[in-house]
């Protein structure tokens, strides 16, 4: 029961709504806490029963060491302990199989496993769980009570694909009972967060997952100009999907009153590496630089132990995304050019054309390249790494690489895109059979479509984020009739329900 399904649109998001509302109307806040616990867990549920049962297994344990922290010495132990449960948990479902096969690939032994189904957001849960216990042990949050606890875990919009937020911030808003009356502002921005995402993810992400899943499997038969074209669909695709359900998950989130973490900041306007990662999944960059890089030593220990870091939180941060070497080598690429870009060899000018920027090395860089520049090189490293990203494994990356750098025919764009047979180009297509002028017309809609896909989408990335749009609305006519129609546009779509990217997370 994903946000983009019709059980969730129709049934589940009303129901919760209405009996929050209700019940908090009425001043049964304890019994409206318990209400949005049964209904998160039961939105968890909805994935299925083995993955609710781990869910409970990781609260229980997490709660209960928190709760031995007050009764025994020894917290940074405890710490330790609860560090290790959570990572053993997260080895088991997601990294055992892969640790097993590099076991073998070097031993040459045989070692196998029972095929293990990874619970849903079970990277999400684990690190908001981890950064509770690790403040738990500094003193720097409370032992709470467990129904709080449960709806800090367990809390839906945020619980299988993020945003990672902080115990301190969520938990302080569900203690705030002025958020607990219905708010009319906070509703229609909500709801205009969760249309906008859904339209992102069923008008847009969807299309090009079309292309982009052809393409993937088909890498041996990819030309030049094709593969080139897939890679830019699947860039825009990972954004518009990942933000998309960031976008519906803060929308649900407000119209409960309640603020996420914002996740996305325009990353693809960035000018550099650096800058990207200030605005990609910026919940999973700020756990990583406060629960790793930091205790790691930062910047604090010379120029070259902070590249030695930064490498190392980004080689974390692609085997936290999947567990293979593609996503080990992603991390690494990412990792390297963060590192390229703190050497200050090369500056990037801010769009007015002024010269800033801290670099590791040096004072000033070599050279300076307009923002453009640094915005579109940016864009194309973002672009190639994502090639590992998006392969099944290493051969299938080095092959797509071998389609970039070694021009072939472009003899595969009208099988990729014959993917795109839409209802949207149906009466075209229709149009042109009637007319009896052949498969090669049928062909340049397909084609036609795919570049309109790619050009609408590229267009979306160049204007303001989902929050800076909700902010600054003023919701007249003209912006009620346009939502409405991106609300039945998406609807309709949604009888092709495919499921996130990040949900593999």
């Amino acid at each position: 029961m994903g946000f983009n399904s019709f059980r969730f649109i129709l049934l589940f998001l009303p129901a919760l709504l209405a009996g929050w509302y209700l019940l908090n109307r009425f001043e049964k806040h304890a019994v409206a806490d318990v209400f949005l616990c049964l209904m998160s867990l039961y939105f968890y549920y909805s994935f299925g029963a083995s993955f609710l049962v781990i869910l409970l297994v990781s609260m229980a344990g997490n709660y209960l060491l928190s709760f031995l922290m007050d009764k025994l010495s020894g917290k940074k132990v405890l710490m330790a302990a609860g560090v290790i449960f959570n990572l053993a948990l997260l080895f088991y479902f997601k990294y055992l199989g892969f640790f097993m096969e590099n076991v073998n690939a070097i031993t040459g032994g045989a070692l196998t496993s029972r095929q293990i189904l990874m619970p849903i957001g079970i990277s999400f849960f684990t690190f908001g769980q981890i950064s509770f216990i690790v403040d738990r042990a500094q003193g720097k949050a409370p032992h709470y009570p467990v129904l709080k606890y449960v709806m800090y875990t367990a809390y839906f919009p945020k619980l299988i694909q993020g945003p990672i937020a902080f115990h301190e911030e969520m938990i302080s808003q569900f203690e705030d009972k002025s958020l607990r009356r219905f708010n009319p502002d906070n509703f229609a921005r909500g709801l205009m967060s969760f249309i906008l995402g859904l339209g992102k993810k069923a008008i847009l992400a969807d299309t090009l997952s079309k292309v982009v899943v052809y393409g993937f499997h088909y890498t041996y038969y990819m030309d030049t100009i094709t593969g080139i074209l897939v890679m830019l669909s699947y860039t825009f695709q990972i954004y518009l999907d990942f933000s998309g359900y960031c976008d519906m998950a803060s929308g649900v989130s407000l119209m409960l009153n309640y603020k996420l973490p914002v996740n996305f900041n325009s990353p693809y306007k960035a000018a550099t590496p650096k800058e990207l990662w200030q605005r990609w999944h910026m919940t999973l960059s700020r756990f990583f630089i406060k629960y790793v890089y930091i205790p790691l030593g930062g910047s604090r220990k010379g120029k070259l132990r902070t590249m030695v870091n930064v490498l190392i939180v980004f080689v974390l941060s692609g085997l936290w995304h999947g567990a293979g070497w593609t996503y080990i080598c992603w991390g690494l690429m990412q990792g390297l050019l963060v590192v390229w870009d703190n050497l200050g060899i090369v500056g990037v000018k801010d769009k007015e054309g002024n010269k800033t920027g801290k670099f590791l090395f040096r004072k000033e860089p070599l050279i300076w390249i307009p923002h453009f520049l640094g915005n579109a090189l940016t864009f194309i490293m973002f672009v190639i790494s994502l090639v590992f990203f998006g392969s099944q494994n290493m051969t299938y990356a080095l092959q797509m690489f071998k389609q970039f750098f070694f021009f072939t025919y472009p003899g595969f764009l009208y099988k990729t895109a014959e993917n795109l047979k839409l209802a949207e180009n149906y009466l075209p297509r229709q149009l042109f059979t009637q007319l009896n002028m052949g498969d090669g017309m049928q062909n340049l809609i397909y084609v036609a479509t795919f570049l309109i896909l790619l050009i609408v989408s590229g267009f979306v990335m160049t204007r303001k984020n989902t929050q800076e749009i909700i902010e600054e609305t003023r919701f007249d006519t003209r912006t009620v009739i346009g939502l409405a129609i991106i609300f039945i546009w998406s609807f309709v779509s949604l009888s092709n329900v495919s499921t996130f990217i990040y949900f593999q997370f």
